[in-house]
């Protein structure tokens, strides 16, 4: 987020949000893995996640983003947007907007930035393939008891930082039964500060459920900062961002898989023509 100048200032506050009863802790434990050493569980997730990355190419799937700037418990600023993922006749990845309201961000202090777009869509459901595991040191921290699901728990951060490239730092959980990432918990970075311009950007977890009971797909993201500025009236903004991922649905399949495992009928689509 770009910050930009008002004439008064936002102040931080805490609020509490109601999370997803799927995101209930136990406690983090340094117990070595049974059977597998870490480097087998890194390739293994990592493989699934590469499957995951293409299945997910086939679904479609409806995306809910919703950014705000808070002073205490008063929303202060809005940018709102809704669209629907779907494919064309020849396999194009589409996005249509179903709702998307006037952006009031910049009466909160700050404005999207084409990184916070491009997160929003690529890094909130962050993926780690065995394409990208080149890319980043994963450090293996223990287990962990995540809801019904025992995990496995990494630590990941980019080994370097390319220019105009954007990444992921912070915590994954692997499921121990099928080895896919079922939480991430972090940030995009790196943050940009330049004399003329200060990009930042919130801490946000991201929390996936099971689709078709074999992919773990995003289901629902919640970031909730503040972002420290040192340039402008705004220097600490406090930001929350949710996004919710629902409505998946294969081509070909009659089944609409909804957030909270919730199926539906449907109609049946061909599959597109890639």
């Amino acid at each position: 987020m770009k910050s930009i100048r008002i004439l008064s200032p936002v102040f931080a506050a805490v609020v509490a949000l109601a999370v997803p009863a799927f995101s209930q802790e136990g406690a983090l434990t340094n117990d070595p893995p049974k059977g597998l050493t870490s480097d087998q569980i890194i390739q293994k997730f990592a493989t699934k996640e590469k499957e995951f990355k293409e299945a997910r190419d086939q679904y479609t799937f409806r995306q809910d983003v919703k950014v705000q700037t808070l002073d205490g418990d008063t929303v202060t600023g809005e940018y709102r947007e809704v669209f629907d993922v779907t494919y064309d006749n020849q396999g194009h990845h589409l996005e249509n907007v179903v709702f998307a309201p006037q952006n009031t961000l910049d009466n909160g202090g700050i404005t999207m930035s084409p990184e916070d777009l491009q997160d929003i869509r690529h890094l909130l459901p962050f993926v780690l393939t065995s394409d990208e595991i080149p890319e980043y040191n994963i450090l293996y921290v223990g287990q962990q008891q995540e809801d019904e699901l025992h995990c496995y728990v990494f630590d990941v951060a980019p080994k370097r930082i390319e220019k105009n490239k954007r990444y992921f730092q912070g915590r994954i959980w692997v499921d121990d039964q099928d080895l896919q990432i079922v939480k991430t918990s972090g940030k995009t970075v790196p943050d940009i500060r330049k004399k003329s311009n200060e990009n930042l950007f919130p801490k946000f977890s991201t929390w996936r459920e099971q689709v078709d009971n074999q992919y773990w797909f995003p289901a629902y993201t919640l970031a909730d900062d503040t972002l420290h500025f040192t340039k402008g009236a705004l220097l600490d903004v406090h930001i929350r961002e949710i996004v919710k991922y629902t409505d998946y649905k294969r081509f070909g399949s009659k089944v609409k898989v909804t957030f909270q495992g919730e199926a539906k009928p449907g109609e049946e689509q061909k599959p597109p023509q890639k």
